[in-house]
């Protein structure tokens, strides 16, 4: 399972780290890359973990994202 912490940069100017896993892929490259190919459609929806709580994360109140680096952890 790959997991990636993404930095969130929301329109409002705020940012959060978020936790994101994919349990059908083991590269990070290829789920940086389907990040990027849901949040760039108007529809997108990523399901991400902040600590112990759920967090939905809609691509239209997201203004940029980064991917922490190997091994961070929130």
């Amino acid at each position: 399972m790959a997991t990636i912490v993404l930095r969130v940069r929301l329109l409002g100017g705020e940012h959060t780290d978020l936790i994101y896993e994919d349990p059908g892929q083991a590269d990070e490259d290829e789920i940086v890359e389907r990040v990027i190919e849901e949040l760039r459609e108007e529809s997108g929806v990523l399901r991400c973990r902040h600590g112990d709580r759920l967090v939905v994360l809609y691509a239209r109140g997201v203004a940029s994202i980064e991917v922490a680096p190997r091994g961070a952890i929130i």
